[in-house]
């Protein structure tokens, strides 16, 4: 299936919570929290102002981007966990 997010919009893949603590202490999935770092999958269009102009977004597919902890909304695409979000829950591109 493909999916193609709207406006201001952004689908996002969480990367993968460390399974380890630094120390090599195992933590079991209950415990661990949700990691704030995705990468981009797709971007919208961007935001169109009353003029009609439209302004693209300063994020690209690829990028390695830090969102808020309660940003977003999480679906399942093709049976993988993924967040749609708008450009502004983004705090900044990792890079």
């Amino acid at each position: 299936m493909t999916f193609r997010p709207l406006h201001d919009r952004v689908l996002v893949r969480r990367v993968e919570a460390q399974e380890k603590s630094s120390g090599g202490i195992i933590i079991p999935d209950t415990a661990q929290e949700k990691p704030q770092e995705g990468e981009v999958i797709s971007v919208g269009t961007g935001t169109r102002a009353d003029d009609g102009t439209i302004t693209p977004l300063d994020v690209n597919a690829g990028d390695k981007i830090l969102f808020g902890k309660w940003s977003g909304t999480e679906i399942k695409l093709d049976g993988e966990d993924l967040i749609i979000m708008k450009e502004s829950d983004i705090l900044g591109v990792v890079g």
